[in-house]
């Protein structure tokens, strides 16, 4: 679990303070020159209505300063390139975005950072559940005091509940404001069944499901009226396409956002989806995010920084992701050229 101070100042990185506090509103203004200018209420639509229309969503990946802070120029363009391309969504602390190695005050930060530079032009998704209900909820509700549409609430993991706690959790956060429920096994080690999904189902701020399980499983929940979003990029374009998906949350789109919108919208593109398969399993050669986190860093979109445990991937693994990134370069924004890069040019921090 994560420490979380939020009534007092804070840096956007660093090492968060690890004692609590009585709950407060967060400002939503984090630095020189940034101006919160949200549409008002009466004219922006429900998140309710703009998530769930939101096929492509990217988990947007956090690039860091030597200093081990957030290199917030590098976020931003990464952002706006984005939204150039297609891209309706952006999971802000997801596991691509390391909310794991984040304390919560730098969570909710750059949450709040994200809101006060974007809203309006992109549905901004935070990850803030937890294994904790009590964590979950907390940071939840600080996500949505900073401006967030909705939130991304994954099941309890390694101090696991009974199935019959799962509902209850996610209830909790539920009340808090628009959710999408995510279901990833692999990472948790327990399936949400769908008896606890369709227990959910009726709640008024329910979006539906991000499910890493496959593509039949997808087409049940749409069969009954669950928006359900691909989890595995490999799958998502037959998922959209063959099984009726309502999208992806995408960490590939984090390179190729206009081809991954291209995936996702309009007809099915089978060539398409076939000639990125090989890019898209080099991406996934390690555990998320190592392999995506490498190739911005040699596409030179990001500094090459990693918080550990996360370190790059091997020079071996490099220079095979060399010719399929640069076959793929006139489609990656901002990318000028693709360098395989030496070993010593990546930092591993320690302490950030």
């Amino acid at each position: 679990m994560k420490s979380m101070s939020l009534c007092r100042g804070s840096e956007l990185g660093g090492i968060g303070a690890k004692s609590r506090v009585p709950r407060c509103k967060v400002g939503r203004t984090l630095r020189a020159g940034a101006v919160s200018t949200p549409e008002a209420p009466s004219t922006r639509e429900s998140p309710l209505k703009t998530v769930k229309e939101s096929a492509l969503i990217t988990a947007i990946k956090t690039p860091y300063l030597e200093s081990g802070r957030f290199d917030l120029d590098a976020f931003d363009a990464l952002v706006e390139e984005q939204i150039n391309n297609g891209v309706e969504g952006l999971i802000i602390g997801g596991t691509t975005g390391e909310g794991h190695l984040m304390s919560w005050d730098e969570h909710i930060m750059l949450i709040a950072h994200t809101t006060n530079i974007f809203r309006g032009r992109v549905n901004v998704i935070g990850n803030t559940g937890s294994n904790s209900t009590h964590e979950a909820w907390h940071a939840t509700e600080q996500g949505f005091n900073v401006g967030m549409d909705a939130s991304l609430q994954i099941n309890p993991y390694y101090g696991k509940t009974s199935i019959d706690g799962l509902t209850p959790h996610f209830k909790v956060v539920l009340d808090e404001g628009p959710a999408m429920i995510y279901n990833v096994p692999g990472r948790t080690g327990q399936d949400i069944p769908d008896e606890v999904i369709m227990s959910l189902a009726s709640h008024p701020n329910f979006l539906g499901v991000k499910e890493c399980t496959g593509n039949e499983r997808i087409a049940n929940y749409q069969s009954q009226n669950v928006s359900c979003w691909s989890g595995n990029d490999d799958e998502a374009h037959e998922g959209r396409h063959k099984f009726g998906s309502a999208g992806v949350v995408s960490v590939t789109s984090n390179l190729i956002p206009g081809l991954f919108s291209k995936l996702m919208h309009g007809s099915a593109d089978y060539e398409l989806a076939e000639s990125l398969n090989s890019l898209m399993g080099w991406l996934f050669c390690e555990p998320n995010p190592i392999a995506v986190n490498t190739a911005l860093a040699m596409c030179g979109l990001v500094k090459p920084v990693f918080r550990l445990p996360y370190v790059p991937l091997s020079k071996e693994k490099r220079e095979e992701g060399a010719k399929l990134l640069e076959a793929v370069k006139e489609h990656i924004p901002g990318c000028k050229e693709v360098r395989v890069m030496e070993d010593d040019e990546f930092s591993l921090l320690t302490k950030y």
